[in-house]
């Protein structure tokens, strides 16, 4: 039994147990957002027929994108879980790979994955897909798209970023870098040889999204054959980019660690072919500050802008963004963020929102959850196989091709599926 001194302190124990009960509850639902309401999302976009008919026909745009309820609103854990999981349930769609040798004594690869049955349109159209940083066409979020296109009656094509495949030697000193379009431009014609009939519909993850919306922007001629563009989750100027990585807010400063890492691991899985050899324009001692790098600035400046002979890191970043070229995209063009995105300071997305009121064939969608790359669906707890992200990417470009088959209009009233040819 309590002594009398006791007593007094229980109601006061209690208090402070209350207290740091409710504290850890408000955190959580503060953190997980377990308060925010499912959306539509926040489509920028110019009053035109052909926008019309996508707001009409493509109704993911205007439906509530409903993320998992307990963790779904969180960018970080939907940014977490792409990261270590990709995808639930990921199928494993079976491709051919080709290699190609480029100029400089490089080969890069690609795989071809075939239609799994005809398009709703009865259409050649070829998913023409360049992922994010480091990745290639055996990522489980690579692997979950394609594999829901070619159900919906596309071909694809899976660009694998020069040094990524763990599998595959360099056979140059040279890699992937933020906006070299080579090897992309590469398979584009290869695509265009191959299939004269097709048309392509290009879509950039990240990474992969500065990269197509780079090489579409270089000349007019790149989308010839071009059907639409779709970039996800990039942040358009690496300059501006790179400088938010170095904050802490949102956590990014941690982001730049694990992406540096990861650079890192990819750079020195080849150091046999990219340091010391008589074409390598990379010596000891950068392999030494690659070693001791912490952020993808570091490894930027010491690494990675050596590859194409940038003089500075600021010349390397302003010269491979797409931000300089977007405005030169006359094709149909949905660009994808979320609001919750660690990765993308907010700041960024007044660039794809300015070009989206200032040009008719352009889309600005943004989400307020989805993190990077998440966009995972679900109810409570569990994840949906297919995500968000790839049904609305795919219906984008059903509806396009539905569009190329309405009653000629003028001109100015959008572009027509042949324009693009």
């Amino acid at each position: 039994m309590a002594s009398l001194e006791e007593l007094p302190l229980l109601p006061v124990f209690d208090g402070v147990k209350l207290a740091a009960l409710a504290t850890v509850l408000y955190v959580i639902v503060r953190s997980l957002h377990l308060k925010s309401s499912p959306a539509p999302p926040h489509v920028t976009y110019q009053d035109t027929p052909l926008n019309r008919f996508l707001f009409k026909s493509c109704q993911i745009l205007t439906q509530e994108y409903i993320p998992p309820l307990l963790w779904g609103k969180s960018g970080h854990i939907q940014t977490v879980l792409y990261g270590k999981m990709g995808r639930v349930a990921t199928p494993k769609p079976c491709g051919v790979r080709t290699f190609l040798p480029m100029e400089d004594g490089a080969t890069m690869t690609f795989d071809i994955f075939e239609a799994l049955g005809d398009h709703s349109t009865q259409d050649d159209i070829t998913m023409v897909i360049c992922p994010g940083i480091g990745n290639h066409s055996e990522k489980q979020y690579i692997r979950t798209f394609v594999d829901h296109s070619q159900r919906k009656g596309y071909r694809c094509a899976v660009l694998n970023h020069l040094g990524a495949l763990p599998d595959i030697e360099l056979t140059s000193p040279r890699m992937f870098t933020y906006g070299c379009t080579w090897e992309f431009a590469a398979m584009v014609s290869h695509i265009k040889r191959e299939f004269p009939q097709t048309l392509m519909a290009v879509v950039g993850f990240s990474l992969g999204g500065n990269i197509v919306c780079k090489f579409l922007g270089e000349r007019h001629s790149n989308q010839e054959r071009v059907l639409c563009c779709v970039s996800v989750c990039q942040g358009y100027s690496v300059l501006r980019a790179q400088e938010t990585f170095l904050q802490w807010d949102q956590g990014r400063r941690l982001y730049n660690f694990l992406l540096a890492s990861k650079m890192k691991k990819i750079i020195l899985a080849h150091r046999d072919t990219l340091f010391g050899t008589k074409s390598s324009r990379l010596d000891d001692a950068d392999l030494n500050r690659l070693r001791a790098a912490t952020s993808l600035m570091q490894i930027d400046d010491t690494i990675m802008r050596k590859f194409h002979n940038y003089h500075s890191l600021k010349e390397y970043y302003e010269t491979e963004s797409c931000v300089q070229y977007m405005h030169n995209i006359s094709v149909p063009l949905l660009l994808v963020n979320a609001v919750d995105d660690p990765l993308v300071h907010p700041s960024l997305l007044a660039i794809p929102r300015t070009l989206a009121d200032k040009k008719a064939n352009v889309l600005f969608v943004l989400t307020q959850h989805g993190g990077h790359l998440g966009f995972f669906e679900g109810a409570v707890l569990l994840p949906k196989p297919l995500t968000w992200i790839d049904k609305l990417i795919v219906s984008y470009t059903d509806t396009l091709c539905q569009w190329g088959r309405q009653p000629p209009h003028t001109p100015q009233d959008g572009h027509r599926l042949h324009s693009a040819q």
